[in-house]
């Protein structure tokens, strides 16, 4: 069985248009999806990308117009200016991990997240956002879980991005093949289809 390991942020508007894509790749080509929530700011700081608020002015404007046509493509409701963002994305980042841990549904949580974020205009630090989201989902984060452990998975998880190469999310690598964008998970598919 292959393996998809998933490096993202849940503050990424990128991360949201990719949907449910990545598990439904998954769930055809028999492929295992290892969901690795990372620090965006530090892979961005340790690899040369640039925060959007230091990009300049042309760029941002080009990201803005391909969000709308990415929102209109996909037909996923998005805000240009969220409530709620930026946010401290850990406190959603250690429940992903937690139920990732657990064998729950990390993906159906992470999506929720990013959902809250880009469509809903939610805080996802806020532990009631937080709870609601678990619960909708049915995931549950590890009885008695060490927030410090969970911590440590995140850092590890920002220390294996930066590693192996990822300077972007989302991002995907199987293997050797990294795969970064949602408008790569096409390429992804196609890579694990010739595996």
């Amino acid at each position: 069985m292959a393996r998809i390991d998933y490096f993202f942020s849940l503050l990424s508007p990128w991360a949201y248009f990719a949907g449910n894509r990545l598990e439904d790749i998954a769930e055809v080509r028999d492929a295992a999806i290892a969901y690795k929530p990372v620090d965006i700011l530090r892979v961005f700081r340790e690899t040369g990308g640039v925060p959007l608020q230091e990009r300049p002015a042309a760029r941002r404007d080009y990201r803005e117009q391909e969000l709308r046509r990415v929102s209109a493509k996909t037909g996923m409701p998005y805000h240009f200016q969220p409530a709620h963002w930026p946010t401290d994305p850990i406190p959603a980042s250690l429940a992903v991990i937690s139920a990732a841990r657990s064998g729950g549904p990390a993906g159906a949580l992470a999506q929720a997240f990013l959902a809250a974020v880009w469509s809903e205009q939610r805080d996802i630090a806020a532990q009631p956002v937080i709870a609601e989201k678990l619960k909708a989902v049915g995931a549950k984060v590890e009885s008695g879980g060490d927030e410090g452990a969970l911590r440590a998975v995140f850092e590890n998880n920002t220390d294996e991005a930066i590693r192996r190469g990822v300077f972007g999310v989302p991002f995907y690598i199987v293997g050797e093949e990294r795969f970064w964008g949602q408008d790569r998970l096409e390429d992804l598919d196609a890579h694990l289809a010739r595996l």
